[in-house]
């Protein structure tokens, strides 16, 4: 094994982070907070189109927040994806919650707009309505905002949306692909409100009443580890940052009305973001390519389709997700596939297990059928990082041809 290790989505850096790393150390910001954190919060909102942000420690720490500004409590409800990472349901459960969790559809993989509406009626009649809507696009591509933020408005249920896996991923009317340089302007309708009449394209992650990304060191940008709260609700956003800080209260002394967290992101962390930032649209652009060079290379092998980018919206295509057809591979499976590329050191995963098989969470409501399952028995995600070059790409997939 004389080759090099192709990970599956490695942090990649570009260099400019440093200067905003040296600036930290020469001021002797490198406690929690400071002109990076302040910055970085200013390049989200610009980037993303959010009015307001707070930088935090993890985008599990976001949603977690988001739960509690929602007012989620011991034995509420929430309803949750199913077919998701687990930082996705966790903090649910970290607020004594129920998740009750909700199969995908196979347009987009995410959320399904019928089942979450089934899910609600049901737990309205067992005289439980949710107290939240925990939406994911999941690997970059958007979810089907239209339908489900209807529901939202009609049920009066707020959407937490989980765009982790989408920064930058954009959603409207229109061709797929109109938009994928510029920052799209605000439609009319406000973010949020449960209104369908989505006329413009918008980045993800400013529809729901409150939005969260995640930098981990996976994700298409990084701060090593971080993640943020946007809203366009101001107090929300303050609220956030506030329980963030241990919940401080504004006097010289150590005071404390409520239960806070050590959740805000570091002024260290948040110079490698701002860094980042510079090259988060080149990044995007890579890994669109990387899937487009698998595309052109495996679409005629019968039996490989990919994740599929639906009409009207933007996929950052965060990684490059593929499904096996058992009747047109004969023997051939996701994991054969996977054990290959780990046999020429090649990392490979397969696609997020499903929160109601997970043995942690199968106690829990679960509304659907089999689509996320069938999803995941079948797919298998491939090398995306956006440092890729082609002959790494052309190793992936000269293992992958020499299968079938």
């Amino acid at each position: 094994m004389n080759e090099k290790r192709i990970y599956l989505s490695p942090p990649h850096m570009g260099g400019g982070e440093l200067k905003f790393i040296r600036q930290a150390f020469d001021e002797n910001w490198i406690a929690p907070l400071g002109p990076n954190v302040d910055n970085f919060e200013k390049d989200i909102c610009g980037f993303s189109g959010a009015k307001y942000a707070a930088a935090l420690s993890s985008g599990t720490a976001a949603i977690h927040l988001a739960l509690i500004l929602l007012g989620v409590e011991r034995e509420d409800e929430v309803l949750c994806q199913s077919l998701t990472f687990s930082a996705s349901v966790n903090p649910v459960v970290y607020q004594h919650a129920v998740p009750v969790l909700i199969d995908s559809e196979s347009d987009t993989w995410n959320m399904c707009p019928e089942t979450l509406e089934e899910a609600i009626k049901d737990r309205i009649a067992k005289g439980k309505k949710p107290k939240a809507i925990i939406l994911v696009h999941l690997y970059g591509q958007p979810a089907k905002l239209d339908e489900v933020m209807t529901i939202s408005g009609k049920y009066g249920i707020p959407i937490i949306e989980d765009a982790a896996e989408a920064l930058g991923a954009e959603y409207g009317s229109g061709s797929s692909n109109s938009s994928s340089s510029t920052i799209p302007l605000h439609s009319s309708t406000l973010p949020g409100s449960g209104s369908s009449q989505i006329t413009k394209y918008m980045k993800v992650g400013i529809f729901g009443k409150i939005g969260i990304f995640s930098f981990n060191g996976n994700k298409i940008i990084t701060t090593s580890g971080g993640g943020a709260l946007v809203s366009e609700d101001k107090a929300l956003v303050e609220k956030a940052r506030y329980l963030a800080t241990q919940a401080c209260e504004d006097v010289p002394h150590y005071q404390h009305l409520e239960i806070g967290y050590n959740y805000r992101m570091s002024n260290i962390c948040a110079g490698i973001g701002r860094g980042q930032m510079e090259a988060l649209p080149e990044r995007i652009k890579q890994r669109r390519a990387n899937y487009q060079y698998y595309y052109n290379a495996l679409k005629n092998v019968d039996a490989i389709s990919f994740l599929p980018e639906m009409d009207g919206t933007f996929s950052t295509r965060w990684l490059t997700c593929i499904l096996i057809d058992k009747k047109l591979s004969g023997s051939v499976t996701p994991e054969d596939i996977r054990l290959a590329l780990e046999k020429e050191n090649i990392e490979a995963r397969p696609l997020w297990k499903p929160m109601h098989l997970q043995p942690v969470f199968e106690n829990y409501p679960y509304y659907g059928g089999n689509v996320a399952e069938k999803l995941f028995n079948r797919g298998l995600c491939l090398p995306s990082g956006s440092n890729l070059n082609k002959k790494d790409l052309d190793r992936v997939i000269g293992i992958i041809k020499s299968i079938f």
